[in-house]
């Protein structure tokens, strides 16, 4: 409350509270209630995930997704849309079944829009109309309860060894598995959760799972927002980092209907970015006893390594981060905060880093455009330095690596542009272009000695002119 508007070198400055993501959700409402009236809840959405909201806002945005045997759609729409009708009344919920995607497939998923507990009673609703109907047509025995979920949460909801989801299962006596990871594809980013027993532990088990889910959720888009809150008016939208999703997308082919805005409609991509820090702040990002890298890779959803130094007296380490586009923002962009955070830098000066990223040795040409046109535009309109290193020899895997070199803001936007690239690339030699239409895209020796050292393949990092 003193610093709040204090006035320091002609400027004032605000402060709010950030939700903390480490700590549990009781304990942060004890703390929130003992804030001074007036400093409470300021996070980005208006409070922590624990901070009272009323929670029909909070979860407006993320569906009950359920699997459904195909079998029983019939009987839970009713003559006419009956049954369904009834269903939307009693519990105030939207109800969309998505009978149309997957042609022939066996189950169909339904996602339910409601408050927790809306969602909950249609839930119990629809499992009753499938138990109902498994016995009068004498299909099943039981029919177990299937609930889709992201598979960015999917791991929050397991738990560490496995803990969260053997709790749910002893305290709700029900028998529950998860789909393998091989499962997913870039257009179905959902895990499938199969829980077994009575209809009265199943809708018990319904509310543990999605209320660790709700949660996961609440902490992403909670850290999402406070990334975009850093810099005022940054809009990521405007930016392209994400997918254009403010609001629900329109479902993609197969059961994806993915309801999670940015998350995971062209984003379930893993990506692999290599992050060089001063090797003295290793230690700080490690944390002691490991604890500030698994909570930052837990928080981020991507797996964080650090390579072991190159030489004895190596000025930088590599930080391997890989994940998919929204993981590799706050995963790097808390990389960058923490050295700014324990004095890597100085007061005035801004965390520059460099970042590599491999490219098919076919595509750097791409990269580069023609007389260095690419390479120039991107690094006009991203502000980061981008550095296709000349006669690189390409690695066991065909590929070379491109260097960016500039601030969180200016990398990111760089990443984001040259993974654009390479997405056209592969998207044109999948078109039927063909092999030779890939080579001719290549960096083509030709192409490369009339462009000269200085155009866009600098070997050494040139200032911008204005």
């Amino acid at each position: 409350s003193k610093l709040n508007g204090y006035e320091f070198e002609n400027n004032s400055l605000r402060v709010s509270y950030i939700p903390d993501e480490t700590s549990d959700v009781d304990s942060q409402r004890g703390q929130d209630n003992s804030r001074r009236p007036g400093y409470g809840s300021r996070g980005p959405r208006g409070g922590s995930p624990g901070s009272g909201m009323p929670s029909k806002h909070q979860h407006a945005d993320i569906p009950l997704r359920l699997l459904v045997p195909t079998q029983y759609v019939g009987a839970i729409i009713g003559k006419e849309g009956a049954t369904i009708r009834n269903i939307t009344k009693q519990t105030q919920s939207k109800i969309d079944v998505h009978r149309k995607e997957n042609a022939g497939a066996a189950e169909k998923p339904i996602s339910i829009h409601s408050t927790p507990e809306g969602c909950s009673s249609a839930c119990r609703m629809i499992l009753d109309i499938m138990q109902q109907e498994a016995k009068d047509t004498k299909t099943a025995e039981e029919v177990p309860l299937k609930i889709l979920a992201h598979n960015n949460f999917v791991g929050r909801l397991i738990g560490k060894e496995g803990r969260n989801l053997k709790k749910v299962e002893q305290d709700t006596d029900t028998k529950i598995t998860i789909s393998p990871l091989q499962d997913l594809t870039v257009y179905n980013p959902e895990r499938t959760i199969t829980v077994k027993g009575p209809i009265e532990a199943c809708c018990l088990a319904e509310t543990e799972i999605m209320k660790k889910v709700r949660e996961a959720y609440d902490n992403d888009m909670a850290a999402m927002n406070q990334q975009t809150h850093l810099i005022p008016g940054l809009n990521l939208g405007a930016l392209g980092l994400f997918p254009p999703s403010g609001s629900m997308p329109p479902p993609p082919p197969g059961n994806s209907a993915s309801p999670y805005g940015s998350f995971g409609v062209s984003a379930p991509e893993q990506e692999t970015v290599h992050v060089y820090i001063p090797a003295q702040a290793v230690g700080a990002i490690i944390g002691k006893k490991g604890q500030h890298i698994k909570q930052l890779s837990r928080f981020a959803g991507a797996s964080i390594k650090i390579a072991p130094a190159e030489a004895p007296d190596s000025k930088m380490r590599m930080v391997i981060v890989t994940g998919p586009p929204e993981a590799q923002f706050k995963a790097q962009g808390r990389i960058y905060g923490k050295l700014k955070e324990e004095n890597f830098f100085g007061p005035k000066e801004e965390v520059k880093l460099e970042t590599h990223i491999k490219v098919a040795a076919a595509a750097a040409g791409r990269v580069i455009g023609k007389g260095g046109k690419t390479v120039n535009e991107l690094q006009n309109l991203t502000a980061a330095e981008v550095v296709v290193p000349r006669e690189q020899t390409p690695d066991e895997n065909d590929q070379v690596i491109v260097k960016i070199i500039g601030h969180f803001y200016a990398s990111q936007l760089a990443q984001r542009k040259i993974r654009d690239i390479l997405t056209q690339v592969r998207q044109q030699q999948k078109g039927g272009m063909g092999e030779r239409q890939g080579e001719r895209q290549g960096p083509h020796p030709q192409v490369l000695s009339e462009m000269g050292p200085s155009q866009g393949l600098a070997q050494e990092p040139r200032p911008q002119r204005k």
